[in-house]
């Protein structure tokens, strides 16, 4: 039986089991004295467009130079060229691409219900090009939290750097009931070290104590507004009393009722049937004002006043508009666990597992939802509000790394052109966090975290998978191409394909030690009685 993980507004209350600790890095080489990444095109996330051939100095973990060098398709004078000093390294990226290190800004790493030890998840993260992730609820505990935080930003690990976002009342003993209760919960938060808390939902005047403490302590926040608190506190009533971030979008239509003020629930409706929440939730986008009306507007505006930041994760909502193309994605075979595997299919008491009646109708009503709520994101960020990505991998057939990639492509489907939607994977996350003066831009002065890749990510979101894109050679062969080759992280270089070839290793191991192999939902094994996993 699997356990439930219950992500909801009660979530801290629940004990968490802590999932195996990250090993000793052995990979990666760096930092070094010099590094001289040489003839890369920059495709950065300032706004300004690619520019190459070009020449990134690094000093240790600094960008000291960005130089350009040439022209494309003709020689490189090396006269031009910042030179090496013996001992220096020099790393040949000709004819390349080179982007900041990317930001998943709704990173759970991993949990004992899905079986992910931290090494699988954070090189799927790594070899993706994402050098940084939030960790929203540290749902293995904070102190196994921030020790691994320590750990990374130390590079004892292979590991992106952390950012732990503590869930409200996570280690108290009792619910916290009181505006009093709640502040002295946030006070003691900070000093243990959080970088800021993830909410689910409180009863207002506890909602309101804990967003105006966490303020004035100077450290941002994020929520889930989950349906069981949302009515009494929707996204603009948050991020009016101090909230910084939403996660996904719950509360955001609410806040944009103008007919009702609840959701249309059936009479049958119970929260904890996940069909039924999810189900419902898909219709949830028809129930709000009008797009382009007086009312989306008036709510749009208020909120870029607030400079609140989105983070939609359209991706892990992908499977309700289209399960079988969620279910059957290529990397399962190669990437996915078997014991992550058995969490995400069909369950009445798994979390984002609720695939009990799942068909046409609900993914119709999903992808209108998509529709509307795209267009929400690609206005606010055409009127200059901030949009992050986030890819909450580990449920509902996401899997870390792969799903940050398909929401870059999600953002690009939402009308994002390819270069807003480098800079909402990399600065705009990075402002998030309060960290854009040290990540998120190729800049002189910054912390050296890059990816780089062989093919240009602008043409083809695609060619960022770790599997790579299909493409048709001149011999008329099927080739893959892409995949990140390089994460840079602190100046130190890392072979983005071995990593996810260790992480092959740790899925072909665990496989062996089953005699698993992956089986659609309700098939049988060959020669088995029993259905499959």
């Amino acid at each position: 039986m699997k356990k439930l993980i219950a992500f909801c507004f009660f979530a801290p209350f629940f004990a968490f089991a802590q999932i195996k600790d990250a090993p000793n890095r052995t990979e990666g080489d760096g930092p070094y004295n010099k590094l001289i990444i040489r003839g890369v095109t920059l495709v950065n996330s300032t706004g300004a467009p690619p520019v190459g051939p070009v020449d990134i100095v690094v000093e240790k973990n600094r960008i000291k130079e960005i130089k350009q060098v040439g022209y494309p398709g003709v020689p490189i004078d090396p006269k031009r060229r910042p030179k090496a000093e013996a001992g220096d390294k020099e790393l040949d990226c000709t004819g390349m691409y080179l982007t900041p290190g990317f930001v998943d800004m709704h990173g759970h790493i991993g949990g004992s219900s899905q079986g992910t030890p931290s090494e699988y998840v954070f090189k799927l993260w790594m070899g993706h090009g994402i050098t940084t992730i939030r960790d929203p609820s540290a749902g293995n505990g904070l102190d196994w939290t921030l020790k691994h935080k320590q750990k990374s930003l130390k590079n004892e690990i292979v590991a992106p750097r952390i950012l732990a976002y503590t869930a409200f009342g996570m280690g108290s003993d009792t619910p916290i009931t009181t505006p009093e209760q709640a502040k002295e919960w946030v006070r003691n938060n900070a000093k243990k070290g959080a970088d800021g808390i993830k909410f689910f939902g409180a009863e207002p005047d506890v909602f309101r104590a804990a967003l105006g403490e966490n303020k004035l302590l100077g450290l941002p926040s994020a929520c889930h507004h989950a349906q069981l608190e949302v009515a009494r506190m929707n996204v603009l009533a948050t991020a009016k009393a101090g909230l910084t971030s939403m996660e996904h979008w719950y509360g955001l239509p609410e806040a944009l009722f103008d007919e009702r003020t609840l959701q249309n629930y059936p009479a049958d409706y119970n929260y904890n049937n996940e069909q039924h929440r999810f189900e419902e939730a898909g219709k949830l986008w028809k129930q709000a004002a009008e797009p382009g009306s007086e009312k989306w507007y008036k709510v749009m505006d208020e909120l870029l006043k607030l400079d609140f930041t989105l983070d939609p994760t359209f991706n892990i909502y992908e499977a309700n508009r289209e399960l079988m193309l969620a279910r059957r994605a290529e990397w399962h075979d190669e990437y996915t666990l078997p014991s992550l595997w058995r969490f995400y299919g069909p369950s009445r008491i798994s979390h984002g597992s609720y695939w009990l009646n799942w068909g046409t109708e609900q993914e119709v009503q999903w992808k209108e939802n998509y529709r509307i709520w795209m267009r929400f994101v690609n206005e606010y960020k055409n009127k200059g509000g901030r949009v992050t990505t986030g890819s909450d991998s580990g449920f509902i057939y996401q899997l870390y790394g792969f799903a940050y990639i398909r929401e870059l492509e999600l953002l690009r489907e939402a009308g994002f052109h390819p270069l807003e939607v480098i800079r909402a994977a990399t600065i705009k996350g990075a402002e998030a966090l309060g960290m854009d003066k040290e990540i998120g831009s190729v800049e002189v002065g910054k912390l050296a975290d890059f990816a780089i890749m062989e093919e240009n990510p602008l043409a083809n979101l695609k060619t960022l998978y770790g599997t790579g894109a299909i493409k048709v050679n001149d011999k008329n062969e099927v080739i893959r191409v892409g995949g990140v080759k390089y994460t840079v992280k602190d100046g130190i270089v890392y072979d983005a394909k071995k990593l996810l070839e260790d992480v092959k290793a740790i899925v072909k191991k665990a496989k062996e030690e089953e005699n698993f192999e992956i089986l659609q939902p309700g098939i049988k094994k060959a020669g088995e009685g029993k259905l499959g996993n």
